[in-house]
């Protein structure tokens, strides 16, 4: 079975919201619940329960030459986010129940009706996408399309995204294409462009990696991010100094007392 994942080049995204429209219509995710942020048009304004995918709005200074815009005048940037789909992913290391697997896709599903609402996959995910749905208390993040997939499409946000922002396909084949448009980009003088993809951390890789402009973190991609259980070990071998500690202090008190009738 191909392992498969996304591309998304936010240097192609017009913040249309394609993608958006078509998650909650083919999911059937509720709705966000209409409220207006103030925030130019992202009224949306991050992943949870309810927004699988979200078009975010970054601001840059404008660079002349690059995006027709004038010197001086600020710019918008657009990048559709998305669970990543984690190589080692925290959320299923942290869930009890067995709701959350991997796929033969190489995807991260919640199972729904396994799911018992205990929330420890929501504070083990690094980026903050994975949500309880107030209504039941359930997990609830991207599904890759998974029911899709298995009927030898590809997801909904791909298929409408008017751009060809996001891409889906073969992980591997998706990386050579990476490579291929950053050295594009370098070569018209795009320099800014970076590939967001956290092999070198404790998360492995992704499923789902961007190509952006600038710092990954204006993107809501942060530079190092780490599975939770990582931070076990050096946790559990200070526990044990510190209860090691204790007891040789309560030893050597007790052996005290005894020495002194």
């Amino acid at each position: 079975m191909t392992v498969t994942g996304f591309f998304t080049d936010s240097t192609l995204c017009i913040g249309c919201k394609a993608c958006e429209v078509a998650c909650k219509e083919w999911n059937e995710v509720p709705d966000d619940g209409f409220a207006w942020s103030g925030l130019s048009y992202d009224n949306t304004t991050g992943l949870g329960h309810s927004s699988w995918r979200h078009v975010k709005f970054v601001e840059h200074e404008a660079t002349i030459g690059l995006g027709g815009n004038a010197p001086g005048q600020a710019t918008w940037q657009f990048s559709s986010d998305v669970c990543k789909h984690c190589e080692n992913a925290g959320c299923l290391d942290a869930c009890p129940t067995g709701s959350i697997i991997r796929t033969e896709f190489g995807s991260v599903y919640v199972q729904p009706d396994i799911c018992n609402g205990c929330g420890y996959c929501v504070v083990a995910c690094p980026f903050g996408v994975i949500d309880r749905r107030p209504s039941d208390g359930r997990a609830f993040k991207c599904t890759f399309c998974y029911d899709r997939q298995i009927a030898g499409e590809q997801p909904a946000c791909a298929k409408a995204c008017p751009t060809g922002s996001i891409l889906f396909g073969d992980l591997e084949a998706l990386e050579k294409v990476a490579d291929a448009r950053i050295a594009q980009l370098h070569a018209n003088g795009m320099t800014d462009a970076t590939i967001w993809n956290p092999k070198e951390t404790s998360i492995g890789g992704t499923h789902a990696f961007f190509l952006v402009r600038g710092d990954a973190r204006a993107y809501n991609l942060p530079a190092n991010p780490e599975v939770p259980r990582r931070l076990l070990k050096p946790a559990w071998t200070a526990a044990a100094i510190a209860a090691g500690a204790i007891a040789i202090g309560s030893l050597l008190a007790f052996g005290g007392r005894r020495s002194h009738p």
